[in-house]
Parts: C-alpha cells; structure tokens; sequence
C-alpha cells in the first residue's frame, strides 16, 4: 500500500502507511528475503569449502597407471606399477593421459552430486556444474572412470 503524508517536521515531509498490515507483511517480505539470502550465503560458503577438498581418481585397465587431480582438475598424484617399465614410451604417456582424463570425470561426477545435493537443481548448480564441465573435460561431454 502506498504512504500517506502525515505532515512535516524539521526533517522534511513525514509519511505513515495508511495500513498497519500492509506495514507489517512488507516487513515480514524484508526479514524472509534477509533469512533466505543469509542461508544461501551459508550454503555457498559451505560448498565452496567443500568442493576445494574434492579430488578425482582413476587407474587404467590393467592397473599400471593411478591418478589423482585436485579440486581444479591438476594431477597432484601419479603412481606407476613397475609392469610399466615393459611397454613403451609413447604407450605409457597415453595411458597416463587418458586416465588423467578419467579422473577429471571423476572429479566431475563428485562436484556433480556435491552441488546438486547443496543447491538442488536449480540453474546456479547447472551453470556451476557446466563451468567445471568445460575447465575438466573440454573436449569431452562425458568420460567414465574406473575406480
């Protein structure tokens, strides 16, 4: 409802709502919509907590190559059997880079359900899901990783 000039004061014109009620719910709207931007806040820090500590896993199919990648998809861990040392080179390099990719799929999948289980599905989890998707698998929709 719209406010009615009551009069002046030192301060200039004075305006009351003509209705106490219509006073009380836009309050009531404010201290809601306060309430929901504090508890989005708090989920968004939580998971932006969450997701630093995420990694991705992979090993290839004969368990010779193991990979693990940080929350942005870096490798921060590789582990190579001694069996690698029968193969060669350039077969090695491809394992390694391959289940990188793999581990990145896994790192998707995990800030996949990591948003979705804090924001839902809304469309500020699929553009967070999607910003992921195009840093960690660029050329790729989907890859599935062995565990």
């Amino acid at each position: 409802m719209s406010p009615v000039a009551a009069g002046s004061s030192p301060l200039g014109r004075v305006e009351v709502w003509a209705d106490d009620a219509a006073l009380d719910a836009a309050e009531r709207r404010l201290d809601e919509w306060e309430s929901s931007l504090a508890e989005r806040a708090a989920r968004a820090k939580t998971l932006s907590a969450t997701m630093r500590d995420l990694t991705g896993t992979a090993h290839n199919a004969d368990r010779t190559v193991d990979v693990t990648v940080d929350s942005a998809g870096l490798l921060i861990d590789l582990r190579l059997d001694e069996r690698i040392r029968q193969q060669p080179a350039a077969h090695t390099a491809r394992q390694i880079l391959e289940t990188t990719t793999a581990a990145r799929a896994d790192l998707l999948r995990q800030v996949s359900a990591t948003v979705a289980e804090s924001l839902g599905d809304d469309a500020s989890a699929q553009a967070i899901i999607d910003s992921y998707r195009s840093r960690l698998l660029p050329d790729q929709e989907s890859n599935d990783a062995r565990r």
